[in-house]
């Protein structure tokens, strides 16, 4: 029995080693791929409730997609592209749960502006081009 717990512990040691060897060099996961994923999980779950056959066949389809785009950008080698995929994901996030102030791009650079909620029509000059612009808060 010592045996086989000796062969076992060996067997996962290596699969472990040729798992993390395989990782080398991949993106791996992240906030937005955890947010896919779970899209798909909950597209999988609703679609098992849904009595149509053509709204089940679809949720099912999608949830197939979503989490074949999952493990695509988990697998991907072009890390700077995930990285910033998910970096304008999580700024979409912090937009949304940012209730005190509206964003606004600068027509000129495109640099994003944050300017307070509820002030009415101001004038906002652009922190990197100086470029004054008029917009309703």
């Amino acid at each position: 029995m010592r045996v086989i717990g000796v062969v076992i512990r060996r067997l996962i040691m290596k699969l472990v080693a040729l798992t993390q060897r395989f990782m080398q060099g991949r993106y791996g996961t992240d906030k937005l791929n955890t947010a896919i994923l779970l899209s798909g999980l909950a597209a999988c779950v609703l679609s098992m409730f849904i009595r149509l056959p053509l709204l089940n066949w679809l949720l099912t389809m999608g949830s197939y997609v979503l989490m074949g785009w999952a493990i695509f950008r988990s697998l991907s080698r072009n890390t700077y592209k995930r990285y910033q995929e998910n970096r304008k994901y999580l700024r979409f996030l912090e937009r949304i749960k940012d209730r005190e102030h509206k964003y606004f791009d600068c027509p000129r650079c495109r640099q994003p502006v944050r300017v307070p909620r509820g002030k009415g029509k101001i004038s906002i000059t652009c922190p990197k081009c100086g470029e004054k612009f008029v917009k309703k808060t």
